[in-house]
């Protein structure tokens, strides 16, 4: 979720439909990538939904970190840059498209030149492949993994096969960091293939009550699973690794803890944040995991998560953002209780539901 634009209803609201849709997809990607500086790849994302019976395109758009946007064509001036004013537009002035600029994030990864210039990428190129995509000879330049200059940035380096980046999984004994069990490193090679790592292993601590019934087989997970894949999805896509920071997941007798650097992306509040409203701290990386389907739809990620948790699961810091999943009890468990005999029923036992 995120700010949009719906293509097939007028603007009284009537829902006309359309009809040529993947002519129109086409069309709407091919004019936000070619016609809006700078790259806008990883801010938006165009889905097709139904309303009133009619299919319409959706237009997802998320807040990015280079602000202001403008059109290629005018350039950054007042002739090239908008604001959305109610249900309008307005020409930005020259002194407002300054102040928005010197606010601009510059430490972005697109611009942080690669630890390492000597970088192979076979691990991208089969998650790509699995999906049906192919990558060309200009895939460097069409994910945005070089700098400027022509050097592999750290989008490159973290996606790339080996580097010295990872995600860290601790276990405790308790409620509390007293006594640590376990202490691993998942990564050093592409980010993808670590974050996979880390959802199998969390898909098997991720203990599944079941009962059957007359019906069928009943389950409940301990861990809501949707909700756990987007929050550790959500933390490695968000983290901002400029300082070297990674994210990491505390596992303890009573919860999980998935927590990443960089707090809140740039102006963006807890209440625009917890409205599934997104401002994209590494929008390269977060268009490849949307290629190879990690991510659904871009700002979806924390709805889902609170579908199953209420907002107190979110806890805001300065530099870092956690997200904590209380374990769900056993609802299947009971406890049987022998009831002493009376005289009016000597076999009466008394059944208590944990």
């Amino acid at each position: 979720m995120g700010h949009f634009i719906y293509v097939g209803v007028r603007k009284d609201g009537q829902v006309v439909g359309l009809k040529d849709l993947d002519l129109t997809q086409l069309q709407v990607k091919d004019k936000i990538k070619n016609n809006i500086q700078p790259s806008t790849l990883g801010l938006f994302d165009v889905v097709v939904e139904t309303i009133d019976n009619k299919e319409v395109i959706k237009v997802v758009i998320s807040s990015g970190t280079e602000k202001p946007y403008y059109l290629r064509k005018k350039g950054r001036t007042p002739e090239g840059c908008y604001i959305r004013v109610g249900s309008s537009k307005e020409r930005m002035t020259e002194r407002m498209i300054d102040d928005m600029y010197s606010k601009r994030i510059k430490n972005t990864l697109k611009e942080i030149d690669s630890p390492r210039q000597e970088l192979t990428f076979n691990q991208l190129k089969i998650y790509y492949e699995e999906h049906g995509l192919k990558l060309n000879d200009n895939f460097l330049q069409n994910l945005d993994l070089l700098t400027s200059e022509g050097k592999y940035n750290y989008n490159a380096f973290l996606l790339a096969d080996e580097n010295n980046v990872s995600i860290k999984l601790v276990k405790y004994l308790g409620t509390n960091k007293m006594d640590l069990v376990e202490n691993q490193e998942y990564g050093y090679r592409c980010i993808i293939t670590a974050t996979q790592r880390i959802l199998d292993r969390l898909d098997a601590e991720n203990t599944v009550y079941a009962k059957i019934e007359y019906k069928g087989r009943k389950e409940v997970e301990m861990i809501d699973k949707a909700a756990l894949k987007e929050a550790v999805i959500n933390a490695v896509v968000h983290n901002d690794y400029y300082y070297g920071n990674s994210p990491i997941i505390e596992l303890y007798s009573d919860r999980i803890e998935i927590t990443s650097a960089g707090g809140l992306p740039q102006e963006l509040s807890q209440e625009e944040f917890l409205e599934g409203v997104t401002a994209p701290r590494n929008k390269e990386l977060i268009r490849v995991f949307k290629d190879v389907d990690l991510i659904e739809n871009i700002g979806s990620g924390v709805l889902r998560i609170l579908d199953a948790y209420d907002k107190s699961c979110f806890k805001f810091m300065d530099h870092f953002l956690r997200v904590s999943f209380k374990y769900r009890a056993n609802p299947f468990k009971y406890d049987t209780e022998q009831v002493k005999p009376n005289k009016k029923n000597r076999t009466r036992k008394k059944i208590k539901l944990i």
